[in-house]
């Protein structure tokens, strides 16, 4: 294997290990470790990490190494804060500028998708989610919104990992609820109704917010999260 492919698979299973918490949030990397596992010197990994670095895998710290990106309170509680903003930015963008080509790929994810819900792991449905959602995010087609889009899917994928392993039969029906709102979403987008889609992207944010709030932090978050829909309504 040529050096530029060792150097892909490492950025991949690093990803990989990060967004599925086989390496946890905070956790120092071992350089000498990394370099033995995937058969890279010290500059080529290091070109690896400074990429990870810009997409917010992992943070550089001067004389101490990479460290996997942490998950402080404070940046909970931006991402809680910006969490439906941006999904609703990015699914009204969706609609308005998706191509057919895209449609195809967004379904196919969907169908991937369902199929990790019936027979995958919790890191696969997981995984399938987001990439499900970094679709979306190539349809909106916006240099400005995608970074922000990108982290805001980094740390969604971590914490939903215990979404995505129900424990009681009330978690499993939220579950396959987020899976008939991708359905939803599809025919939103394919519809072209950006405002459908911005009210199903409310919907699918409130789905999960609940139950990753209490899993961060189990006495609860001290947040603006705003009312409901339905409370908003009442």
């Amino acid at each position: 294997m040529q050096p530029a492919d060792r150097k892909s698979v490492a950025a991949d299973s690093l990803r990989r290990a990060i967004l599925t918490l086989e390496l946890l949030p905070g956790a120092d990397l071992d350089e000498a470790g990394l370099c033995a596992q995937y058969d890279l010197s010290r500059t080529p990994l290091r070109e690896v990490l400074r990429q990870l670095a810009g997409e917010g895998y992992v943070s550089l710290r001067q004389n101490r190494g990479a460290q996997v990106s942490d998950m402080s309170h404070r940046s909970l509680r931006a991402f809680f804060i910006a969490a439906p903003m941006i999904y609703g930015a990015i699914l009204q963008l969706a609609a308005t500028h998706r191509t057919d080509a895209q449609l195809d790929t967004l379904r196919a994810a969907q169908e991937a998708f369902r199929t990790a819900l019936r027979t995958g792991s919790t890191a696969d449905r997981a995984l399938a989610n987001t990439r499900f959602h970094q679709i979306t995010g190539d349809m909106a087609d916006n240099p400005f919104l995608s970074p922000s889009f990108d982290r805001l899917l980094l740390d969604h994928a971590r914490i939903s990992m215990t979404f995505y392993e129900p424990r009681d039969a009330a978690q499993s029906r939220t579950v396959g609820l987020a899976c008939k709102q991708h359905d939803q979403i599809i025919a939103a987008i394919t519809a072209q109704d950006a405002a459908r889609a911005v009210q199903l992207a409310d919907a699918h944010w409130q789905l999960s917010r609940d139950r990753i709030s209490q899993f961060v932090m189990p006495g609860g978050l001290d947040l603006p999260l705003g009312p409901t829909p339905q409370e908003a309504r009442a």
